[in-house]
């Protein structure tokens, strides 16, 4: 048999693979994606490594912008944005203590450490996005780099969002406009994110500002809702443990947070392939990813 026809012939079943991808219902394909990729074990991994890498910087870095004050605490964030009563911020106070704590972690080498331990973050988060969206995976070093980079973005994020949406004392419909307002460096994140992290992830640059909107929506929207909702409850159920309760809280919504990544992915890759030109989405996906596909 030539090479010719088999090409030929591989080519038509990854096109009606596609095809039945598209006639099936967007939340039957994210989910069927979510479950080919083992979503769950990614998002327990990334809970893990979120708690020990994102929010010890969080931490530092909310020491380092407060001056290191001995009567300032990160925990005072958590308690007025999520308005916790009285007790649950106790319990959240005791855990996270003053400000002036972290003081001696401000160091070259200490923000260096906590963002060595980003690195197998980062290269989870660059295999998990190679397999939502259907990629070969990059090299080790590509990974890497890639991965650190989109890692920084994400902090960078953070901090952006955060001044824009929270830190001023605004209410009502200010903070209405400056909560969408704050949207739009998620989108722009979740926008880039494939553009980083898979292989041939600069195509269709429309679809792919349409795919972000999923990142927008899920991170930027449901998750800071779901966040201010479920932390209470969640904190309520670890009562009588006290500080440990709370970190266990953190881990929880950590859990939460790293399977909304996955989710995100999966939901990006979905609606990329629906959006973009049937040939563009064909051209980038690697042929030897054929098993994994819907």
């Amino acid at each position: 048999m030539t090479a010719g026809p088999a090409w030929r012939r591989r080519w038509d079943e990854r096109y009606e693979r596609l095809e039945r991808s598209r006639r099936m219902g967007a939340f039957v394909a994210i989910g069927k994606r979510f479950v080919a990729i083992d979503g769950g074990s990614y998002g327990g991994l990334l809970a893990i490594e979120l708690f020990t890498t994102v929010l010890p910087l969080i931490v530092i870095g909310y020491g380092y912008l407060s001056g290191f004050a001995s009567n300032a605490s990160f925990a005072t964030i958590l308690s007025e944005e999520l308005h916790l009563d009285a007790a649950q911020a106790l319990r959240v106070h005791a855990l996270f203590g003053a400000a002036a704590l972290a003081k001696s972690t401000w160091n070259v080498l200490g923000v260096i450490g906590f963002l060595v331990w980003g690195v197998p973050m980062a290269i989870t988060v660059a295999g998990m996005f190679a397999k939502a969206w259907h990629r070969e995976r990059l090299g080790l070093w590509s990974r890497l780099w890639r991965g650190m980079v989109w890692f920084v973005m994400y902090l960078a994020v953070i901090v952006v969002q955060y001044k824009i949406t929270w830190a001023g004392d605004h209410a009502g419909v200010a903070q209405a406009v400056l909560f969408v307002i704050g949207l739009i460096p998620v989108w722009l994140f979740w926008v880039l994110s494939p553009v980083l992290l898979v292989r041939n992830g600069a195509r269709a640059w429309r679809s792919l500002m349409v795919s972000g909107l999923a990142g927008m929506v899920i991170n930027g929207i449901i998750l800071a809702i779901g966040l201010r909702i479920v932390f209470p409850l969640l904190l309520d159920g670890w009562t009588g443990f006290g500080p440990v309760g709370v970190a266990m809280t953190l881990l929880t919504w950590c859990g939460v947070e790293g399977t909304a990544w996955v989710v995100v992915a999966c939901t990006g890759a979905i609606v990329w392939e629906r959006h973009a030109p049937m040939i563009t989405v064909l051209d980038a996906q690697d042929a030897t990813a054929g098993a994994e596909r819907d």
